[in-house]
């Protein structure tokens, strides 16, 4: 016989209010179409059936069929089942039980769990409403948006609209794939926290961390630990690192390490940023604090120090700009200026502002300097020195004296990345120590005249010749008194000498990077916990209100 459940409850009971309170926490079974109080084919229950309504403190489910324990305020839910949980969740399966009690679910077979945000596939499910948490571990996939989560088991947070995962998890979407073992995402946001090893794939880049954050919406990401960045033949690593996919954007911080292949070029400091573009490939790098760029040239590394560096252009256009203190090193050279400016195409380096240039015991000095390479060869071809071009070698059998050349312009050619001829031109003078082949002391040469010719092997000067007007003379020791011994702009920089790569670095850089290190030490110190939340996650629902329909 048809039967209808608690209908017109003004009319049955009288005190609707008393009633309420005297039932509060107990399972009320709505409504349904047939019902049977024999308890013969469910000890203990009552058996419902066709269009079931049941109603807990909030929650309503539906199915085909129901056995209500009503002792221990328990369904059992069969056929269509579906509970529904305010506006915020809707659980659907074949089969469900609900303890009233606990107000705990189970439900299993076809479930799905659906949120404003997100649908849940699996097979069986468990939620808790008091702390409001559903979890499964039964391989699932969750929906959200175009982002689509793959894993064997998770936990959803109601309240904090977070899934989390500590099992292998998978997100994918049409731009980028993320993998992880330990994972914390928000359906409202498409925001992803990841822990431990984490990688973030896309067509164009390779992302790994171990402590990070990700925004699958927005494609932002923000890296804390053991992360670095790969796309093309650039990999960019760093202490924490911002990276802005749409904008093709990435900034490091401490410890920061850029490795260009197709350049042969490694970029280090403590704050780096770089941007790309996949159309052009006009990519630029900006590097400082304690910023070293080192390259190869013919199998030795040149390192070059500045406060600031930048990079820019594609390869084959590729241009260097380095400013304030430049610096620079290589096992046969080394040098100083306020500025640097190296053209990849023209192969053409300038060295601007007080510029030297050191060689094993000798040094050049001019207005400004010109370094010429050949594209072929990747191989230095010629150097000008601009204004004021002057010379000078410590003289190593006497006690303090230096060999000197001067004049307006100096022209310089190699081989095989060495100096072996030189041409100085206009206005041009020398002092020259000179001895025996038994390096018996002759005199010191003085000259003036148009033009000089040097030869060079082995960084020694194996020629020297004055051309145009020359007047010469050599004088015994005791003839040439001590400030008759240097040219006029006669500077010897020798205290200044850069003698190895570690001597690039000026006093204030060092302490940049000493306080880097300290607190890179203290931070590793720290217990290894997932990053914190970020204030826009927190704040998502509330900087991003829904728009009222």
């Amino acid at each position: 016989m048809k039967k209808y459940i608690y209908i017109i409850l003004f009319i049955l009971i009288p005190n609707l209010n008393l009633w309420a309170q005297e039932n509060s926490g107990k399972i009320i079974i709505e409504y349904a179409d047939f019902i049977d109080k024999n308890q013969e084919e469910i000890p203990g229950a009552v058996v419902f059936s066709g269009n079931v309504r049941v109603l807990h403190n909030g929650v309503k489910i539906s199915c085909n069929k129901a056995y209500h324990f009503t002792e221990e305020n328990y369904v059992k839910a069969f056929g269509n089942v579906q509970l529904v949980q305010g506006d915020t969740i809707f659980l659907n399966s074949r089969y469900a039980e609900y303890n009233g009690n606990e107000e705990v679910a189970y439900a299993t077979g076809n479930v799905t769990l659906n949120s404003p945000q997100s649908n849940l596939v699996t097979d069986t499910i468990f939620f808790n409403r008091k702390i409001q948490q559903a979890f499964y571990n039964s391989n699932g996939t969750i929906t959200n948006k175009d982002n689509i989560l793959k894993s064997k088991s998770g936990r959803y947070y109601l309240n904090e609209k977070k899934y989390s995962f500590k099992t292998a998890v998978t997100v994918t979407n049409p731009r980028s794939t993320i993998k992880t073992n330990h994972l914390d995402y928000y359906d409202n946001s498409g925001h992803a926290y990841v822990f431990g090893p984490s990688t973030i794939t896309s067509k164009n880049d390779y992302i790994y961390t171990e402590n990070g954050f990700y925004d699958t919406t927005n494609d932002i990401g923000k890296l804390k630990k053991n992360s670095y960045i790969v796309y093309n033949s650039r990999k960019i690593e760093g202490d924490d690192i911002y990276y802005d996919r749409k904008k093709n954007f990435s900034r490091a911080e401490n410890n920061v390490k850029i490795t260009d292949t197709i350049n042969d070029l490694i970029a280090t400091g403590h704050y780096a940023e770089v941007y790309r573009n996949t159309l052009t490939k006009n990519d630029s790098m900006f590097i400082t604090k304690k910023a070293l760029v080192v390259t190869l040239v013919e199998k030795d590394s040149m390192y070059m120090h500045g406060k600031k560096i930048m990079v820019t252009g594609p390869p084959e256009d590729r241009i260097i700009r380095a400013f304030n203190n430049v610096r620079f090193f290589k096992t046969d050279m080394s040098g100083k200026c306020d500025s640097l400016h190296s053209n990849n195409k023209t192969a053409l380096t300038k060295l601007i502002g007080k510029p030297v240039i050191w060689s094993t015991n000798g040094q050049m000095t001019g207005d400004v300097m010109h370094l010429i390479g050949n594209n072929s060869t990747e191989k230095l071809d010629s150097l000008k020195v601009l204004n004021n071009a002057f010379l000078i070698q410590k003289d190593t059998l006497s006690v303090d004296g230096y060999n000197q050349i001067k004049g307006q312009n100096l022209y310089g050619k190699f081989r095989d990345n060495k100096l072996y001829e030189v041409d100085i031109t206009k206005n041009c003078e020398s002092i020259y120590y000179i001895y025996t082949k038994e390096n018996e002391f002759v005199g010191i040469d003085k000259k003036v005249c148009s033009a000089f010719n040097l030869k060079f092997e082995n960084e020694e000067i194996t020629q020297f010749k004055a051309l145009n007007n020359v007047k010469s003379e050599t004088l015994p020791d005791d003839e040439l008194p001590p400030n008759a011994r240097k040219l006029r702009g006669f500077i010897w920089r020798g205290e200044e000498q850069i003698k190895s790569k570690d001597d690039i670095f000026p006093a204030e850089e060092l302490a940049i990077d000493a306080n880097v290190q300290k607190e890179t030490t203290k931070k590793n110190a720290e217990e290894n916990v997932p990053m914190d939340i970020l204030k826009e996650t927190i704040d998502f629902d509330k900087n991003n209100p829904k728009k009222k329909e």
